[in-house]
């Protein structure tokens, strides 16, 4: 038989196949007639509502929001999710039921950049997270460790600043968003790994850039799994995977460097040694979630931070008379000292609101971190499935009119009499 005609005598075959597979398709994401689940747009046929999610989608879902209201559903290919654009729902969420939603999905990025779900900010929720988690939190960002690593925030800060005054001096130009992206991640190397890295600074951070883009990144696997191949297709997943071996060997290198010098520091004066000490004397930890460990420093630690202060000084430059408020304020406080140093934070109100509206604006991430629900639960009367995945809009939440009067200006005055409690609670952040 020649091939056209075997083509053509296969054509009813499959065209059946595929019938069959779009029914089972629907039979498996058929809703539950008597779940009362939060209103949302209308959904397609397999996509549901991804065709709605636009190029920002935090800016599509709030659009969206306004017209469905803040507790919205939708379905994103086979993922049923709800969106939260308001700070009372984020609350009880964040808070109530914080025990039947604080997993995280699986999702493809998040599974491979962080060695099957073995890190903190991206794993599911397990006795090993736990344990993880408390590590962190003891020995990089408890208020000792903190305290300990000063100096090496204001030898770096100085650092930075006397490379600004040089080129003003010279009149030459200065890239702040470069500069300000090396100095928070030379700082962060400083205080988890002992030392800056220069050596592979640059390329640091163009593997960084690319792995937050693909944490963000769109992955049709995530959401129809049936043509997940199709990721392939699209170059996403070859970029993934070298992006994951680009890490991995930079991971390698620091662990390399700390298992030299191990014996050399029991006191464990940085965090790779720590995690390591763990490792040889309970067994407690593989590499890999060692390696997986690091990601969280080296994207939360360097990425956010770094975000933030580009934004504010952007804000501040669109806003003259703000920023020479946040300098009076300074030189008024340091005087003739000529250099503000951490003891002198506290009492800088003005500037300190200047971070927060920055931060209401311009969050690091517009939608959080999803979320998904380990059971059943009800909010505001409606039901909340198992396997939901949840988003949290704080890009809407920062812009919601109901709460913030004029709330597309730059007005740090808004926060002078405000806690950080409250900022909080008013941004999700």
């Amino acid at each position: 038989m020649a091939l056209p005609d075997m083509i053509a005598s296969l054509q009813p075959f499959l065209l059946v196949l595929l019938l069959l597979l779009l029914l089972l398709i629907a039979r498996r994401n058929k809703i539950n007639p008597s779940l009362k689940l939060p209103p949302g747009p209308p959904k397609l046929p397999l996509i549901g509502n991804l065709h709605q999610l636009g190029s920002l989608p935090c800016r599509s879902l709030s659009r969206l929001s306004q017209r469905y209201g803040p507790l919205m559903y939708l379905k994103l290919g086979s993922r049923p999710t709800i969106v939260v654009s308001s700070a009372n729902i984020a609350g009880e969420i964040l808070k109530t039921h914080d025990l039947e939603s604080c997993s995280r999905p699986s999702l493809t990025s998040y599974a491979k950049l962080s060695y099957g779900s073995s890190d903190i900010a991206l794993s599911a929720y397990s006795e090993k997270w736990r344990e993880l988690r408390r590590v962190f939190i003891i020995e990089l960002l408890s208020s000792k460790k903190v305290a300990a690593f000063r100096s090496i925030r204001e030898e770096e800060v100085e650092r930075t600043m006397s490379f600004i005054s040089d080129c003003s001096n010279s009149s030459l130009p200065v890239d702040l968003s470069k500069e300000l992206i090396a100095l928070t991640s030379t700082i962060t190397c400083r205080m988890a790994f002992g030392r800056t890295y220069q050596d592979v600074s640059s390329r640091l951070q163009t593997i960084l850039k690319e792995t937050v883009v693909l944490l963000a990144g769109f992955f049709i696997a995530d959401y129809l799994p049936i043509i997940g191949w199709a990721d392939w297709l699209t170059g996403m997943r070859a970029r993934l995977e070298k992006n994951f071996t680009d890490l991995d060997r930079l991971y390698q290198q620091v662990i390399d460097e700390h298992l030299n010098t191990l014996q050399q520091h029991d006191s464990g004066e940085d965090f790779v040694h720590i995690l390591l000490r763990m490792q040889k004397d309970e067994k407690s930890l593989t590499t890999n979630q060692i390696k997986a460990a690091l990601l969280d420093v080296f994207v939360g630690g360097s990425n956010t931070s770094s975000a933030t202060v580009v934004w504010s000084m952007t804000e501040l430059m669109r806003h003259p008379q703000v920023m020479k408020k946040a300098q009076e304020e300074v030189r008024s406080l340091v005087g003739g000292k000529g250099k503000v140093e951490e003891s002198d934070i506290d009492p800088l109100r003005y500037l300190k609101c200047v971070v927060k509206e920055t931060m209401r604006l311009h969050p690091v991430a517009p939608m959080l971190l999803p979320r998904t629900t380990l059971r059943h639960f009800k909010i505001d009367s409606y039901d909340v499935p198992l396997d939901t995945m949840i988003y949290i809009n704080a890009w809407a939440i920062g812009r919601d009119g109901s709460y913030w009067e004029s709330p597309e200006a730059f007005k740090p005055e808004r926060f002078m009499n405000s806690s950080d409690l409250e900022f909080a609670e008013r941004t999700s952040i």
